[in-house]
């Protein structure tokens, strides 16, 4: 639709100087060819040219202006999509999607086939997940650039979303007729294997398989190809031929435990000789592969299990395996398998010590085991009481492991977290401190003692711990923060509510936040990008991670903690000063004895015995509170009230 204040021709010329400078992002060029056409009083109040002057004010940083000139051209052009489509760009610009919606909805009326704005439109209706909305101008920018690839898709998969499967497919084929032969490539690739993505999710399963069959040369992605094909296998009822296509995956990968999972079901196993028997078979085509030898541990019980995990654990204790333990862990919760384990340890333990061997039957029929054999044993089972909470058998077996070989960081790692779980942090952060001075260059390591320190309420330390590995220039708790590294803040919020700094907790907890935002807000480059790149099921796959984002567990323990932070100052809220009463409640006689009961936090905090995380949180308090009422009620001149 033409403009109602039309320009004319040499400053219609300037206007579409305007629109190029902004397209090549020269603002200053632009902004000098709109003021030429503004300097004319017969123009002085002409609609689109301030709008454009507006935009480029805002891409410019001068938001102020930017939204003055906007609305004062809108004003002077209510029937102009110009005016309206720059006004929903400066919305969209501020995060305001509902707003800028509005906007290009308004923009629209007066130029309804605007693929410009049709295509802004659809970016913003996906973010929203507007998803009606989407299909409907998907199908509009359809209608107008049926020559397009991404028209057809940005349709197809409108339905898609809305679980119109049907539809989805008629399109997917109808755009996939259109296709030749010569373009077939990765591309054309991904496209069939999203078509089969639909026909699944819709539950046409044969149709699916025939598709595959149908396009089998023309898929470059095979193992996507084969795992394909062995679901729909099962899903109809295919055993035979789910069978064999399971059993080739496994050959390709025999290390998949879905794959495992996937030819149990193909052979119709239910009973517990069944499913062994088949282990059984698969451990001598794949005698390399672990999963073949753990998984049947899951489904033996009595002398079978025994065996079976007497055998597992051999050979990860001669081979020297760190996460035995983890592997091993989901059995305890079956009955009577972790006492098993226990006494198989046990006797390992007293063979090893005896004659070098994991049994003393062994001694003629094999060579001794390594010396790391009893190593490994001692680890494990220091894991494994502390599973049962028995504290003191599990550090009498890391000292032994420590004892046996001082310089392996595992088992420092390990006695901090039993002194953890006995609820001693500082200890524990000093077990990990003492990890991580035997390798500074291991990212892993400074990063768990960082993360103890933070259990501790150690702040200032373990940002020094991070220093070592963030950028140089920064302070180490910036640099983390435009790194997003969430598990440091989330420990932050949660040291600083235990040492009652409110509101540097509260802090925290936003910049979290602000993480998960800024997630969900850069997804909106990859509207376009998925589409036009064809990486269709990579970018169904993000819109539904993104829609269930604040599920994260990051995202919900900053959450809970602000909660509780926010109840906390509803209940109690804060004051300017503290009284004389908070003083004596909080460091009982400090204010007559602060040096003396300073001495006295510190001879606690510095005992080996398990510590009381309240009395640090009580030092770090009463160290503000003498900070903050020094020059008003605590003049006592001595330099015991601060920490060294």
């Amino acid at each position: 639709m033409p403009s109602s204040q039309p320009l004319p021709p040499k400053e219609n010329a300037l206007f579409k100087r305007i629109l190029k400078s902004y397209e090549q992002k020269q603002y200053k060029n632009g902004l000098k060819f709109a003021k030429q056409i503004l300097s004319n009083p017969k123009f002085a109040e002409h609609g689109e040219t301030l709008s454009m002057k507006g935009l480029t004010l805002n891409c410019m940083g001068r938001k102020e202006e930017a939204y003055e000139h906007v609305r004062r051209g809108l004003r002077n052009d209510l029937m102009s999509h110009v005016c309206w489509h720059v006004y929903g760009l400066l919305q969209r610009s501020d995060k305001k999607y509902d707003e800028a919606i509005k906007c290009y909805r308004n923009a629209l009326k007066w130029d309804k086939d605007n693929v410009q704005i049709l295509r802004d439109l659809s970016l913003l209706q996906i973010q929203m997940r507007d998803l009606e909305g989407y299909r409907d101008t998907r199908y509009s920018l359809l209608r107008l650039r049926p020559g397009q690839r991404a028209s057809w898709i940005g349709f197809a998969m409108a339905y898609h979303l809305l679980h119109d499967y049907d539809n989805a497919l008629q399109v997917l084929e109808d755009f996939r007729k259109t296709l030749t032969k010569s373009s077939y490539d990765y591309e054309q690739s991904e496209l069939l294997l999203y078509m089969h993505q639909v026909m699944f999710e819709g539950g046409l399963y044969q149709k699916s398989l025939s598709h595959l069959q149908q396009f089998e040369d023309q898929i470059c992605d095979k193992l996507s190809l084969m795992e394909a094909r062995a679901q729909l296998y099962l899903k109809l009822d295919r055993l035979k031929e789910a069978e064999e296509e399971y059993r080739k995956l496994l050959k390709r990968n025999p290390d998949n435990r879905q794959y495992y999972f996937g030819l149990e079901e193909a052979r119709g196993l239910t009973t517990e000789a069944e499913k062994l028997q088949l282990y059984a078979e698969l451990r001598e085509s794949f005698p390399r592969a672990a999963l073949a030898r753990r998984i049947p541990l899951n489904y033996a019980s009595g002398e079978i299990f025994r065996i079976l995990v007497d055998q597992y654990l051999r050979r990860a204790l001669h081979k020297g395996a760190p996460p035995l333990f983890v592997d091993l862990r989901s059995l305890y919760t079956q009955p009577g398998k972790a006492t098993v384990i226990e006494e198989l340890l046990l006797g390992y333990i007293a063979s090893l010590t005896k004659c070098e061997r994991f049994d003393e039957q062994d001694v003629k029929d094999s060579p001794a085991e390594p010396a790391s054999a009893i190593l490994w044993t001692y680890y494990y089972l220091a894991q494994h009481y502390d599973f049962h909470k028995d504290s003191a058998k599990a550090m009498h077996y890391i000292n032994l492991a420590i004892e046996h070989t001082p310089t392996l960081i595992e088992l420092y790692v390990t006695k901090g977290r039993l002194y953890k779980h006995a609820g001693n942090p500082i200890e524990a952060y000093r077990c990990l401190d003492e990890a991580q001075s035997l390798d500074t260059a291991d990212r892993y390591i400074n990063s768990k003692c960082a993360k103890y320190m933070l259990r501790a309420n150690l702040i200032d330390e373990a940002e020094m711990t991070c220093s070592k590995f963030t950028r140089e220039g920064v302070s180490a708790m910036e640099n983390l923060n435009e790194m997003q590294c969430m598990w440091f803040q989330t420990e932050c919020a949660v040291a600083y509510q235990r040492m009652g700094q409110w509101g540097d907790s509260l802090k925290k907890c936003h910049e979290i936040e602000r993480h998960f935002v800024e997630i969900i807000e850069d997804q909106f480059d990859f509207h376009t990008y998925c589409m036009r790149k064809m990486t269709l099921r990579a970018y169904v796959g993000l819109l539904r991670l993104e829609d269930v984002l604040r599920s994260h567990p990051f995202y919900f323990s900053a959450a809970r903690c602000a909660i509780e932070v926010y109840l906390h100052l509803h209940d109690h809220p804060l004051r300017d000063e503290p009284t004389k009463e908070e003083l004596q409640e909080v460091c009982g006689e400090w204010g007559r004895r602060c040096p003396f009961a300073l001495h006295e936090t510190r001879k606690a905090i510095d005992s080996p015995l398990v510590c009381n995380v309240s009395k640090l949180a009580l030092s770090r308090k009463a160290e503000l509170i003498v900070k903050n009422t020094k020059s008003k009620s605590l003049k006592t001149g001595s330099n015991d009230l601060y920490f060294d």
